[in-house]
């Protein structure tokens, strides 16, 4: 089995993500807080993203990293800078330091959240971030592209939608994945022998979506979850409207008008 790095492993997601990969790979979970609930099987290493030092510690020996630490909201310059700038730069250099050739790395739905509701798009549009975080992450889809061109590096970018059990109102209808669909797209970044420097949506299989995920399904990617089957749940519990059409208009809905969240 190989071993693969889950960076920001006591985040709520990659804690939905564990008992999903734990079948296919050893895992060593590393953040800079306790990661709840580990198994025997796991190796927890604790480390902060802006040491790169620590980080090449713990890169050292993974077949693979899955890159979700950082900070997953609207922030402060100082915050997002911190966490996501340099924490991201630091993960791809150490995992060239170390000579670990795949990353998957957990971008997000906001680097495109600019983008009109009315719009289906590709993955070939020009970013529009809708928020610091935002930014943030299309600074790491970019260093993907940076690191696969000139260091040889295989790298996966998931513009990940919104990950819970089910959508729980209408703008996640369009965007919401699950956490078994996530870790197949999680495994296609890890496994699939095309990956040089690919973008891809992440969804499942929603009929209301605002994108086009081709490019995953030409890796072989085939969502098993559905957002249609909580539509009428998740309609009836939407919340009304900011006001501002800048949210109530645009892909990244509040984050548009959000300073700190």
């Amino acid at each position: 089995m190989k071993t693969i790095l889950i960076t920001g492993a006591a985040g709520g997601v990659t804690t939905m993500l564990r008992p999903l990969l734990r079948p296919f790979y050893r895992l060593r979970l590393s953040d800079r807080v306790a990661v709840p609930s580990p198994t025997v099987d796991e190796d927890v290493v604790q480390a902060e993203l802006g040491d790169l030092s620590a980080l090449r510690r713990v890169v050292a020996g993974v077949d693979g990293i899955v890159h979700f630490g950082g900070y997953s909201r609207e922030a402060d310059w100082a915050t997002i800078h911190d966490a996501n700038i340099v924490g991201a730069y630091n993960v791809f250099e150490a995992a060239r330091l170390e000579g670990v050739k795949r990353i998957v790395f957990a971008s997000s739905n906001h680097v495109v959240g600019f983008y009109p509701r009315t719009q289906t798009m590709p993955i070939e549009v020009t970013v529009r971030p809708d928020s610091r975080y935002g930014l943030s992450k299309a600074f790491g889809e970019a260093l993907g592209s940076l690191y696969a061109d000139k260091y040889g590096l295989e790298v996966l970018s998931i513009r990940i939608g919104h990950v819970l059990p089910k959508p729980f109102d209408k703008r996640r209808l369009a965007i919401w994945i699950s956490a078994r669909d996530l870790a197949q797209l999680v495994r296609i970044g890890l496994e699939h022998p095309e990956i040089r420097n690919q973008v891809i949506y992440g969804m499942s299989d929603n009929k209301r979506a605002w994108w086009d995920n081709s490019n995953a399904f030409r890796l072989g990617y085939k969502p098993v979850d559905r957002s249609e089957d909580y539509a009428a749940e998740a309609i009836a519990a939407d919340r009304d409207t900011t006001g501002d059409p800048r949210a109530d208009l645009n892909q990244g809905g509040e984050f548009c008008i959000a300073e700190t969240m």
